[in-house]
C-alpha cells in the first residue's frame, strides 16, 4: 500500500502540474502545452499501466497462496495456525482487490482534469 502510495503521486499532483506547465492564453506563445501534454499523457499512461500490472500481479500472487493454503486446510482441519494463515491472505487479497477499484477511481480523476486542461493542446491516440 505503501508502495502505491508513492506510486500514486503523480496523480495527486496532475492538478498543479497542468497549472505550472500548461499556460493561460497571454503565456501561449512562449510554451509548448502541446509537446507539455504528450509528455504529460505519456507519463500518466506509463503509471497507470505499471501500478494496474503491479496490483494484478500481487493479487495473482496472493490467490495462489490462499488456494494452496484452502487445500493445506481441506487436509488439516484441526490446525489453528494454518486457519490464522489463511485468514490473514484472504484479507491481504480482499485489501488488493479494493486496490484496483481505488486505481479506477484515481485513474478517472487524473484523466478528467488532463482532458479538461490539455484537449485544445493535445489528442490522445484513441487506444485510451
Amino acid at each position: 500500500q505503501e508502495l502505491l502510495r508513492v506510486m500514486r503521486t503523480i496523480d495527486d499532483r496532475i492538478v498543479h502540474e497542468l497549472n505550472t506547465t500548461i499556460p493561460t492564453a497571454s503565456f501561449v506563445e512562449k510554451i509548448d502545452a502541446g509537446q507539455t501534454c504528450k509528455e504529460l499523457y505519456q507519463s500518466l499512461m506509463d503509471a497507470h499501466t505499471s501500478r494496474e500490472r503491479i496490483i494484478k500481479n500481487c493479487i495473482a500472487q496472493t490467490s495462489s497462496i490462499v488456494k494452496t493454503l484452502r487445500e493445506e486446510r481441506e487436509k488439516a482441519q484441526d490446525d489453528v495456525a494454518l486457519l490464522k494463515q489463511l485468514r490473514k491472505e484472504q484479507t491481504k487479497l480482499k485489501l488488493m482487490q479494493s486496490e484496483l477499484n481505488v486505481e479506477e477511481v484515481v485513474n478517472d480523476r487524473s484523466w478528467k482534469v488532463f482532458n479538461e486542461r490539455c484537449r485544445i493542446h493535445y489528442k490522445p491516440p484513441k487506444s485510451q
